[in-house]
């Protein structure tokens, strides 16, 4: 997976603005990052033979789906622990057989810089006879509070209480490029995809 594509196929924000149950004009920003599936690495496709890219030669196909992410707050670190579900299907119901698909967690900046990259990877079992397996994976994510902090005047434009007779009422303070900036620079990604190679990667672009 090459930087530039993680970069491009970013398919979140990390930016999540609430409205409070209370009080509708009341933005609340998350400073927890977000969790998303890049673009064209959510699912992965094995043939046999390897060479081939016949739908008569898939093996097996794969997607990621179920990603969920639990925030926990220090006074320190938001610690993310993030989890998801692989699904595999394979194309004939043969002998039992285990099948390792490698993944990466990833944390992006703002939306197009690469913070950190590590490798995991998920132990698929099929059952004999059985076409299709499940399995659960995970990772952690610590982002320094420092790093999520917004300028104080950036913090007051977006957390200040705004009554309905305000001016300002309903403008978005997202409209203000020096806001956005600065919300983009304070914003995290995970992001969670299948580690493949750039045939494989090639296939799903195609697709």
């Amino acid at each position: 997976m090459s930087k530039a594509f993680l970069m491009l196929g970013l398919a979140a924000s990390a930016l999540t603005l609430a409205a409070c149950n209370r009080n509708p004009l009341l933005v609340k920003r998350s400073q927890c990052p977000a969790v998303a599936i890049p673009t064209f690495v959510g699912s992965v496709t094995q043939f046999d033979p390897p060479q081939s890219r016949d739908a008569s030669a898939i093996a097996l196909t794969a997607q990621i789906s179920d990603v969920s992410a639990t925030c926990i707050e220090s006074a320190e670190y938001l610690t993310t622990d993030v989890s998801f579900t692989v699904t595999a299907q394979r194309r004939h119901a043969g002998p039992a057989k285990e099948v390792y698909l490698p993944l990466f967690v990833a944390m992006a900046q703002g939306g197009n810089v690469l913070v950190s990259k590590q490798l995991t990877g998920v132990m698929l079992k099929f059952e004999e006879g059985q076409l299709r397996a499940e399995a659960r994976g995970g990772a952690r994510a610590d982002v320094h509070r420092s790093a999520v902090a917004l300028p104080a005047d950036v913090q007051e434009r977006i957390s200040r209480e705004r009554r309905p007779e305000d001016i300002d009422a309903l403008v978005d303070p997202l409209s203000d490029p020096q806001v956005r900036a600065a919300v983009r620079a304070a914003s995290f990604e995970i992001l969670v995809g299948f580690q493949m190679d750039d045939a494989s990667l090639a296939y799903n672009v195609g697709k």
